[in-house]
């Protein structure tokens, strides 16, 4: 009884107008309360009483960032499936809910404005630090070879910025989630994600050293040029191992040892580099098994990828009796 009650909550939770039309928008991606108000035009309070019973009947997941939330179609539980038949079946010729999709645009569209003026204003920071090192391409073809995405379902990105990793893998079929600290960067990395269409791709405002998933959730973790910045880099790669699942792997992508020691006065990088013992120190303390490392050597620093997998539990011998 338990399973049907489950069924018989999710659907009189979607029994409603305006809680389809919700349901159906954040099918779209993560939006906030005031968005939704801005698009369906109806009061705050309102909306929020009709998210709060989407969310209670399993049908959306609220995403705490700070102290702004953010709702999209829930992924996983009994009711995600129902979730997904709901929106597969609700009726995109009606006007109303073309109406909604109309004002869902304009939304995209001031989130990537804002992103756009975010990043107009530090150009100069990112295309300084981008010629550093080898072509972005070059990169994203390495990864791609040291972390195939046919043989990921599950992966998070870790200070994932402007959510490039995700398109990455996005676009390979891959589900992906990227954490940053950055409310900036955040909304950047979904204007970019709603801009590829990438509706298994999502981001989450979130710390490096408390991630919010229990052990054993993700495939890959990637922790792309972000251990530069950190104050406890090891802390760092010992909580991204604990959610890694056995046959995970865990790839660090960071500059080696350099001498620009204005990139921490201007950049605010605390490490000028890492040396190839000191990264595989750190992932075998956190139980992973380190693989060889790859160098990209770029214009003036080079590139290190480090990679490492946690072992898969062992098969005990013996034969029974």
């Amino acid at each position: 009884m338990a399973g049907m009650e489950t069924l018989l909550e999710a659907l009189r939770g979607a029994a409603e107008p305006t809680r389809l039309r919700l349901l159906s928008l954040c099918s779209h991606g993560e939006l906030t309360v005031t968005e939704l108000t801005q698009i369906l035009g109806q009061s705050q309070p309102r909306i929020s009483r009709h998210l709060k019973l989407l969310c209670e009947a399993g049908l959306l997941d609220r995403l705490p960032e700070g102290s702004w939330a953010f709702y999209r179609q829930a992924r996983d539980g009994r009711a995600a499936r129902l979730a997904q038949l709901l929106v597969d079946l609700v009726p995109y010729e009606d006007s109303l809910v073309q109406r909604d999709l109309e004002r869902l645009n304009q939304v995209r569209r001031t989130r990537a404005e804002t992103a756009a003026n975010y990043f107009r204003d530090n150009a100069k920071r990112w295309d300084e630090i981008r010629s550093l090192y080898v072509d972005d391409k070059e990169v994203e073809r390495v990864l791609l070879d040291l972390l195939p995405p046919q043989q990921i379902e599950d992966l998070l990105d870790i200070g994932t910025g402007t959510g490039r990793i995700l398109e990455v893998y996005g676009r390979h079929g891959v589900r992906a989630v990227g954490i940053d600290l950055s409310r900036e960067m955040l909304i950047a990395a979904r204007a970019n994600i709603a801009r590829a269409g990438l509706r298994n791709c999502f981001v989450r405002y979130a710390d490096m050293y408390h991630l919010p998933w229990a052990e054993s959730s993700f495939d890959a973790i990637t922790v792309f040029q972000v251990l530069h910045y950190a104050d406890e880099p090891a802390e760092a790669i010992t909580e991204a191992a604990r959610v890694l699942r056995p046959g995970g792997r865990l790839l660090v992508a960071d500059f080696a040892p350099h001498e620009l020691d204005y990139l921490r006065r201007d950049h605010a990088h605390r490490r000028l580099g890492f040396a190839d013992d000191e990264i595989a120190g750190w992932m075998q303390a956190a139980g992973l098994r380190v693989e060889p490392v790859v160098h990209l050597p770029g214009h003036k620093i080079t590139l290190g990828l480090w990679l490492a997998q946690r072992p898969k539990a062992e098969k005990k011998n013996g034969a029974d009796g």
